[in-house]
This record gives C-alpha cells, sequence and structure tokens, in this order.
C-alpha cells in the first residue's frame, strides 16, 4: 500500500497520457480542439437560449429543430474533450476558460426575432464548419487519422443543422 507521502505526490503530478503523435502536434490538435469545444459549448448553450425563447406561429417546429440541434451540440462536447486527454492534451477546466477560448458570439439579447435567431445559428454553424476543418488540416499534418475522421463526422453534421437552418428561413429572407 502507497504512503501518504507517495499518494500525496501523484496527486500533484501533471496529467499525462503517452502518444504516438508528436508533442508539439498534440499542442496544437489540442489547443484547436479546445476552441472548439468553447465553441460547440457557446453555440450549445446559444441554441438551448434560442430554444427556451423561441415564439411565433412556427414555435413548435423551430422549438423542435432547436432542441435537436443542441442535443447534437452536447453530444459532441464529450467526444471532444476525451479525444484531446487520448492524444495526451488537457482540455477545458471552467466556463471562464470557456470564455477566453470561444468564437462564437453570445446573444444575450431580451429579445430576437425566430428568423433572426435561426439566421444567427446558421452563421454560428458556418463558423464551426470552418473552425473544423482548420483542426482537421492540423490533423492530417500530424497523421492523427482518429481526429481528422470524428472532425469529417462532426463537419458533416455541423453542414446538415446549417442547412435546416437555411431552409426553415429560406422565404423569410
Amino acid at each position: 500500500m502507497p504512503s501518504r507521502t507517495e499518494l500525496v505526490e501523484r496527486q500533484k503530478a501533471p496529467l499525462a497520457n503517452p502518444s504516438d503523435i508528436e508533442p508539439k502536434a498534440v499542442k496544437e490538435i489540442s489547443g484547436a480542439l479546445n476552441a472548439l469545444l468553447a465553441d460547440v459549448f457557446s453555440l450549445y448553450l446559444k441554441t438551448k437560449n434560442f430554444h427556451w425563447h423561441m415564439s411565433g406561429p412556427h414555435f413548435r417546429d423551430y422549438h423542435l429543430l432547436l432542441d435537436e440541434h443542441g442535443d447534437q451540440l452536447f453530444a459532441m462536447t464529450d467526444d471532444i474533450a476525451e479525444r484531446v486527454r487520448k492524444i495526451g492534451g488537457t482540455t477545458i477546466r471552467s466556463i471562464g476558460h470557456i470564455a477566453r477560448l470561444q468564437r462564437i458570439a453570445d446573444n444575450d439579447a431580451d429579445y430576437v426575432t425566430p428568423e433572426d435567431m435561426l439566421g444567427e445559428l446558421h452563421e454560428d454553424e458556418k463558423a464551426l464548419v470552418l473552425s473544423m476543418r482548420e483542426a482537421h488540416s492540423l490533423c492530417d499534418d500530424a497523421e492523427d487519422v482518429a481526429t481528422a475522421s470524428l472532425l469529417e463526422n462532426w463537419i458533416d453534421q455541423a453542414q446538415r443543422r446549417s442547412w435546416f437552418l437555411f431552409e426553415a428561413t429560406r422565404n423569410s429572407r
């Protein structure tokens, strides 16, 4: 049985996970994935905000659409963070950390029209796709095919969400 001193020392030891990916690439990919994770959390919360505050004649359809989108976004968060850990990186630790990394703007407005909600989310999804493509390039350079594969699936999901948001507002724009 380890002594108390040994247990305390283990608790102080940094998180480590040996990886076949070069340390420089781990740092770059982890950085890109952490920024992506912050954006996904931000977009999730914005999507839920709009879901909660939806109104108007298409309330039910838009409310359900945004609920589905929120579920997809939230499902990504654990996979992103776990991928960072699998390759040997560390991930975000707090709301403050998310706020420092996020590139998706918050929307704290008291009222947003349903069309503006969907239009804003459409633009955010397109920005998310661009960020994922940038991360994918880092993965390609490092031959991190597992992370690249996940990104490809998330890109497809984001493009589908973007498409649905675009089509839902087609006649209003």
